[in-house]
């Protein structure tokens, strides 16, 4: 049996992206709530969509069917913190209802404390750029493990800071929308330096209040997400050379070791060594349980600074564009154990398909399915060779809000329509349950 009993099979979803009610029950505004417009695809917003907020109920049911281990869900800033200092119960309320529906249906949460939609006041007093951010976090962090901790023992602190801090602030295509990437190179590094900095010092100090606070022992950990390299061959040379692209003497924010080494390590990576102080490194460098990572595929393919040769007509991919790489996923439980040493695991792994209703009124993805069988089976190698895995969480549960692709882009294992918000369950669905059935063999 490669996989554990306790392996957590689940499926994984964000506060904005699924839960609409943008403006209900004293939740205040987000930066996606108040400056997408103009920077997502047909003028779309997440107010709605997939009004997880009402419908909880029918999503949590439709989890039991699928028989998951585990939810993976985040919470939202604004909605439990509407204003400096200000604690909204209803929103608090909301949370434990999800929780309490979830331990219900046997299926364990895994809360995620921030997903990317940074409160406005927060934003107005200089967002990640503001050092006061990292203690504005703890205290939020505080009441949310104050309030769900009695039923809640996995916690990721900050979910995927390569992208909200590199597409927020440096690229621009994700909220707040600030691109620094045509400054000249020593004030774009000196920039990134000072929100990296605040980042990680918000996780260390959630991770001290957690560790403090938690009602039940808690186990923690962060959901990171950085560039994987693949060996050209299983040779020694081969995967040395794929092992140093992943993990590069001088990394940039794309990359897992600019935050992780700092989290887990307690070192500062080449680059960060300025700005992160022994005092600093001493609170970001807490104990973890476990270390989360989220991965679609590898970077061998990237263009980003030119033409790759690698590249080729017509590869696969899903429909980001992304290439489909089925062994990023072994090669990145290999290498990220072997660096850090600690429980893996898989926050997100999925893929975007052109999903529809079709004329016998279903939803049938046998790509995803393929897609799934790959990945898996790389996981499972992992598995067969002693990798430590604690679960695997397929993104996502729902089609949803695709930040700035709007709603085009569906990932789910449940198809929804959003005019009606039928949720109807695809093909890929089914074949998942198997797979948690008979616990991946």
């Amino acid at each position: 049996m490669p996989f554990p009993k306790s392996f957590l099979w689940g499926a994984a979803s964000a506060a904005y992206q699924v839960e609409g009610a943008y403006a209900e029950d004293g939740k205040g505004p987000g930066i996606w709530d108040a400056l997408s417009d103009g920077h997502v695809q047909h003028g779309e917003n997440g107010n709605v969509a997939c009004d997880h907020y009402h419908r909880y109920r029918e999503d949590v049911a439709l989890m039991k069917e699928m028989g998951l281990k585990s939810y993976r869900f985040s919470v939202s800033w604004p909605r439990v913190m509407p204003a400096p200092g200000v604690v909204n119960e209803k929103g608090l309320d909301f949370y434990r209802s999800l929780v309490a529906e979830l331990r219900a249906a046997g299926i364990e949460p895994l809360c995620t404390l921030f997903h990317w939609n940074l409160p406005m006041w927060m934003h107005e007093q200089g967002g990640w750029h503001n050092p006061a951010v990292a203690d504005a976090f703890a205290e939020y962090v505080g009441v949310v493990v104050d309030a769900l901790s009695d039923q809640v023992r996995y916690w990721m602190t900050i979910n995927e800071p390569a992208c909200f801090i590199g597409n927020g602030y440096v690229t621009g295509v994700h909220a707040p929308f600030e691109k620094t990437l045509d400054k000249p190179l020593p004030e774009m590094f000196a920039n990134l330096a000072v929100l990296t900095r605040n980042c990680l010092l918000a996780h260390g100090k959630a991770v001290q209040v957690i560790r403090a606070r938690a009602k039940t022992p808690p186990k923690i950990g962060m959901a990171l997400n950085g560039a994987v390299y693949l060996p050209a061959e299983e040779t020694e040379e081969a995967i040395a050379a794929a092992r140093a692209l992943t993990f590069p003497e001088q990394p940039f924010f794309s990359h897992f070791s600019w935050w992780a080494d700092p989290m887990v390590l307690g070192k500062a990576p080449a680059g960060l060594e300025q700005a992160l102080s022994s005092q600093d490194l001493a609170v970001i460098h807490q104990p973890l349980d476990f270390f989360g990572f989220n991965c679609y595929q590898s970077n061998d393919y990237d263009e980003y600074t030119g033409p790759n040769p690698a590249v080729y007509p017509g590869m696969p991919r899903t429909s980001m564009g992304w290439p489909i790489t089925p062994d990023a996923l072994y090669w990145a439980v290999r290498f990220l154990g072997e660096r850090y040493g600690l429980p893996l695991l898989v926050t997100e792994n999925g893929m975007a398909n052109t999903d529809f209703v079709m004329t016998d009124g279903k939803v049938h993805d046998p790509q995803r399915i393929d897609f799934l069988q790959r990945y898996l089976t790389g996981l499972q190698r992992a598995a067969e060779e002693g990798a430590d895995l604690i679960g695997y969480c397929y993104w996502s549960l729902l089609d949803n809000f695709e930040w700035a692709e709007g709603y085009d882009k569906r990932f789910g294992l449940v198809y929804v329509d959003y005019p009606t918000q039928r949720r109807i369950p695809k093909d890929s669905a089914a074949w998942y349950a198997e797979v948690i059935r008979r616990n991946g063999v």
